[in-house]
């Protein structure tokens, strides 16, 4: 298994996380390939660069100040160094989200998350902005379910 993986250029967002401006990571290497995937570039691990722990902070650093949370769009699927990246934000005083289209996620990793969305894109039944979706956008801590934080908004991702 590698050691790092691959993250596709940071970019701030604003509608991922309710109440939170993210700086958002997409991992490449998605094992999970949902039908109607609007990023099927995600797929295969190669695609992006080495997301390593020095590259991580410096990201962190260049966008201080900027956004409140950091957000993983997958990476699940290592663990050890996805938990790596997740405490440093922690430590940055950071809150911490991961985006998965796997139902459930292990403790290790979502006892390291403030923020965890699962189930994965079911185009009939739609995103986090349906009310028929089958995904859940969850507090951890409280495992308060914030779907209705999406419903009716009108948000825009920069």
């Amino acid at each position: 298994m590698k050691s790092s993986f691959n993250s596709f250029q940071p970019q701030i967002a604003f509608q991922e996380v309710p109440d939170e401006v993210s700086l958002a990571f997409t991992i490449s290497g998605c094992p999970l390939r949902c039908e109607g995937c609007h990023s099927q570039d995600t797929w295969c691990a190669d695609n992006g660069d080495d997301l390593n722990l020095a590259r991580f902070a410096g990201y962190l650093k260049l966008y201080e100040g900027m956004f409140s949370c950091v957000l993983f769009f997958g990476g699940e699927w290592n663990a050890p160094h996805l938990i790596e990246l997740l405490d440093y934000a922690k430590k940055q005083g950071l809150k911490t989200c991961l985006y998965s289209g796997m139902e459930k996620i292990p403790n290790r990793i979502s006892t390291h998350l403030d923020y965890l969305k699962t189930g994965c894109w079911q185009p009939k039944l739609g995103g986090l902005d349906s009310k028929q979706t089958n995904q859940r956008f969850t507090e951890v801590a409280t495992n308060q379910l914030l779907n209705f934080k999406f419903l009716g908004a009108n948000h825009a991702s920069f």
